[in-house]
């Protein structure tokens, strides 16, 4: 475990890279504060030496013989405040170089997190990746900030002092010595069963978070459908499994820190008997007890704050285990290096937006199939809608042409050229996609029509202007600049599915697709939209799913899918005259079933 956590350490040690110089100063610094913190007990020792005028083998008595007691006064009170000022130095800098670690940590796991696939955020839930970003970095924070660079200074400090005491006196230094060993075996024992304890309370705040984020974005439903009480009663019970590992890791942090405690005062009475033994016989003198009395102190001191970091430590070599499986986590979709290589095109190669699926097959669950070697292809500028009952495959073929999930057979190809082989900020670049559940980021109107487009505000109210938002725009407070809550949440659907259009058009796709992009909107505003469209997809090869079929009746061609299969294709007559599906699907909506298609 010890080399898997170094390991797991050291890949972190990229991220403090620009801090080097500081790291190394740190370091450094903690040999002058351990010696500092070392020559004090000593001091002490030989100030009592001194008044009982005893003699003393110490190789610091040479320095004060024949001087007076004011000297190792004055040499005390300097000890404690260099070793106070370099303290406060180091505390500083470790603060501060832990939370530029943390900062870039942060910075790539969200940039790593929003790389992977939706594939893996299908199987993980919101709380549990916000928990990686939030808590467990923040434990990453604790422990560099107050542990590990501490365990260091505690080690640096045990050594010191061990090569003091056996400076001094041998006998009693070993005698110490060997009550460590006894302690360094009971912590390694309980540091194995504290991680996995904090390993499993980790896993029940991941949890913990997720149910209540669910609970707060499904909030609507469960007040309609008055399930606060049932809710609660579920939520109370993830809260109780999550106190019951907590308790767990009480129950170890507790025992290092009882024993620790124990282990110092028996060690503390064992230099008492010893030492007075030795005293009395002459041995050693009352100074040099005294010594190593404050010393026994002393020696316990790194292991007591050991203890009292310990829950720190585990909790912060546990952060490192769960960052480092977030980091792990591999981006199934990412360019090609050789497309950067332009082994392939150049960035500036102008589409024209011919489309191809060739023998395309895709499951989200295993063998459970969604699309069955799907073949179809889209000259460019023709306007296609797909059609067909829920879950044939419609949304799907959709998100595998924008590569936000592979199919696990078969090719997608725009313009002759497989889509892995074209750069994905390119690729998605010439797509235009309006869903049906438009997302708003939470900012003003102007940001979310932008998005990543350099347009100023004068063109953009053009634009505005030509789709007909005007009387969006006006109704809004202060139009462009009008701030929006988180998803739009003071806006109606119709209107957030108007800017979801707008803000496509302003990136002047050579593909538009759509999805249902009318769905939430009143039939005034949808006419009006219409007319806009044609304008839009005008020269472009467009992608319509709808299930009001009389919006797509006007399309060049349409497709039919059912159960992942392509089963018809034709214009709206052609597809009526044969008495098929489509036929069966318009003549339910005739009749009001829509919600059937």
């Amino acid at each position: 475990m010890f080399l898997r956590d170094l390991n797991r350490i050291k890949k972190l040690g990229k991220y403090l890279t620009n801090d080097k110089k500081t790291i190394y100063l740190i370091v450094l610094i903690l040999i002058p504060v351990a010696f500092a913190g070392a020559i004090q007990p000593l001091l002490v020792g030989q100030a009592i030496t001194l008044l009982k005028n005893e003699s003393s083998d110490v190789w610091l008595s040479k320095i004060f013989i024949g001087k007076s007691i004011n000297l190792i006064i004055v040499s005390l009170f300097i000890s404690v405040l260099l070793r106070l000022i370099l303290q406060g130095y180091q505390t500083y800098n470790i603060q501060a170089v832990g939370q530029k670690l943390t900062a870039r940590i942060r910075r790539e796991l969200f940039s790593h997190s929003i790389s992977l696939s939706l594939r893996y955020h299908d199987k993980m839930p919101v709380g549990k990746l916000l928990t990686r970003l939030t808590n467990d970095v923040d434990a990453l924070a604790e422990v560099f900030g107050s542990g590990a660079v501490g365990v260091i200074a505690d080690f640096v400090s045990l050594i010191v002092i061990s090569l003091t005491m056996l400076s001094i006196d041998k006998g009693l230094a070993l005698l110490l010595l060997i009550t460590q060993i006894p302690v360094s075996y009971f912590i390694i024992w309980l540091q194995k069963r504290y991680r996995k304890a904090n390993y499993q309370v980790r896993e029940e705040l991941s949890q913990l978070n997720s149910d209540f984020q669910e609970n707060l974005q499904g909030l609507e439903v469960v007040q309609m459908f008055r399930r606060e009480s049932f809710n609660s009663k579920k939520f109370f019970k993830t809260g109780q499994i999550y106190r019951k590992a907590v308790d767990g890791t009480i129950f170890y942090d507790s025992s290092i820190s009882a024993f620790i405690e124990w282990i110092s005062l028996a060690a503390v009475s064992l230099v008492l008997a010893v030492g007075g033994y030795l005293v009395t016989s002459g041995n050693i003198g009352l100074g040099t007890l005294t010594t190593f009395i404050l010393y026994s102190q002393r020696l316990f001191e790194p292991l007591r704050q050991l203890a009292e970091r310990f829950t720190q430590i585990q909790g912060g070599l546990t952060a490192v285990e769960r960052i480092n499986e977030l980091l792990d986590e591999k981006v199934d979709i990412k360019d090609d290096l050789n497309i950067h290589k332009g082994s392939y095109f150049s960035s500036k190669y102008q589409f024209k937006g011919e489309i191809e699926f060739k023998d395309v097959s895709f499951y989200y669950k295993q063998n459970d199939y969604v699309l069955k070697n799907l073949s179809f292809k889209i000259k460019p500028g023709e306007h296609i809608a797909f059609v067909g009952p829920t879950g044939s495959g419609k949304s799907t073929l959709i998100r595998l042409l924008c590569r936000l999930y592979e199919p696990q057979n078969g090719e997608i190809l725009i313009d002759g050229i497989n889509i892995k082989n074209i750069p994905i900020r390119q690729l998605r670049n010439m797509l235009g996609v309006v869903l049906q559940d438009t997302f708003i980021f939470s900012g003003n109107v102007a940001e979310n029509l932008k998005l990543n487009s350099e347009i100023n505000n004068k063109d953009l109210k053009l634009i505005c202007k030509k789709l007909g938002l005007n009387n969006l725009l006006n109704k809004l407070p202060q139009g462009l600049n009008t701030s929006l809550r988180e998803r739009g949440g003071n806006l109606s659907s119709g209107e957030r599915q108007l800017l979801s259009v707008a803000r496509v058009a302003i990136r002047d796709p050579k593909i538009l697709i759509m999805d249902e992009a009318t769905a939430f909107m009143d039939p005034s505003t949808e006419a009006s939209l219409q007319r806009d469209l044609k304008r839009i997809l005008k020269n472009r090869t467009a992608l319509v799913i709808a299930h009001r079929l009389a919006t797509i009746e006007k399309s060049d061609k349409i497709f039919v899918l059912k159960g992942g299969l392509l089963v018809e294709e034709g214009t709206h007559q052609q597809l009526r005259s044969k008495k098929g599906l489509y036929f069966q699907l318009s003549e339910l909506q005739e009749k009001g079933f829509s919600n059937l298609v």
